[in-house]
């Protein structure tokens, strides 16, 4: 076959396969060193055949390229939460909030003993939190009437234990001065002077509303002396290395001589936090709460419950000035 007629064999073949000019590979010239039109068209088939398994090759090295590296350390994520935690102090200070702190005791047949709802403005100050009370509500149960007080501490002939037990346990777990929050720091595992008495460990990483987290369990360091008797799980956001959430229970059981003895159990005894993002670096509990029951020797038995709720986040300046229009409740 003269060259002529071959080259017109390999245009009519082009064209079948729907190509509409001739093709050149590498920047060859025609020539008798050119393949033929056909087998360019196969080279390139097999070319983006290589690159096609090539683009399917790299997701999988690169998966595991990652793989083979080494998982973040948990106790060294914690220490930079509570180191973050401390540099974004300043900027928090900024900021005023609303809050709402609801408490009850209720009896062992699930009736209400007592309960309180508290609304607060508050005003994070140089060394801890400042609240103003803008709005009190509580009531008790006397027999079949229930009776309505609108400050904190009032007490009945037939509940003192119970006005002592819900103005107490509020307190000490909302209103601590000694935090920024309120929230006693003792609890959770997110302040430096804390971070000793615990031992972490990384459960792996998830998302948690729509951010990626570390999911990382804790434990007492020492069950011999449980100076913090906490465990529990903590999420902290990979991005920001901020707490997004902490759920904790007690890693002991009451000791036996403090049952027998003093007659005093607790059960179900934990708190559960839930933080969330206000500004780039500036998180704030928004969620916070326990419930437990305490059964005491001389047939004092009550579920103690308390929820705190914050929002109403606003930035604000030292001549700014924050009303509420708070409902009673």
């Amino acid at each position: 076959m003269s060259k002529l007629r071959r080259r017109k064999a390999e245009w009519r073949s082009l064209k079948a396969l729907g190509d509409s000019r001739p093709i050149c590979i590498r920047g060859q010239k025609w020539g008798t060193a050119r393949p033929s039109g056909l087998l360019a068209f196969l080279e390139l088939e097999r070319l983006s055949g290589v690159l096609a398994s090539m683009r399917l090759l790299f997701p999988l090295l690169f998966a595991g390229v990652l793989a083979a590296q080494p998982a973040p350390d948990a106790a060294d994520i914690m220490a930079k939460v509570a180191d973050h935690m401390e540099s974004a102090a300043e900027a928090r200070k900024q900021y005023v909030y609303h809050q709402q702190i609801r408490s009850s005791l209720t009896h062992t047949n699930g009736k209400i003993a007592r309960k309180e709802a508290r609304e607060y403005s508050v005003f994070p100050s140089e060394k801890g939190t400042e609240k103003k009370l803008v709005s009190f509500h509580g009531e008790y149960r006397k027999g079949k009437t229930v009776v309505i007080y609108s400050e904190p501490g009032v007490a009945s002939k037939d509940d003192d234990m119970d006005t002592e037990m819900i103005s107490d346990f509020t307190d000490d777990v909302v209103n601590d001065k000694k935090s920024r929050d309120g929230i006693p720091h003792s609890l959770f595992p997110l302040a430096r002077q804390d971070l000793a008495y615990y031992k972490f460990a990384m459960k792996g990483e998830s998302e948690y509303e729509g951010r990626r987290v570390y999911q990382i369990l804790f434990e007492p360091a020492s069950r011999e002396q449980c100076v913090r008797p906490w465990k529990g799980e903590a999420w902290i956001d990979v991005e920001e290395l901020q707490p997004v959430r902490i759920v904790t229970e007690l890693a002991i059981a009451i000791p036996w001589g403090v049952r027998v003895f003093l007659g005093t159990n607790l059960r179900q005894t934990g708190f559960s936090i839930h933080y969330r993002r206000v500004a780039e670096g500036v998180w704030f509990p928004v969620t916070y709460g326990t419930e437990f029951r305490v059964n005491v020797l001389w047939g004092y038995r009550r579920t103690i419950a308390l929820s705190m709720e914050s929002g109403d986040f606003r930035r604000t300046d030292a001549t700014s000035t924050i009303s509420y229009d708070v409902k009673a409740p």
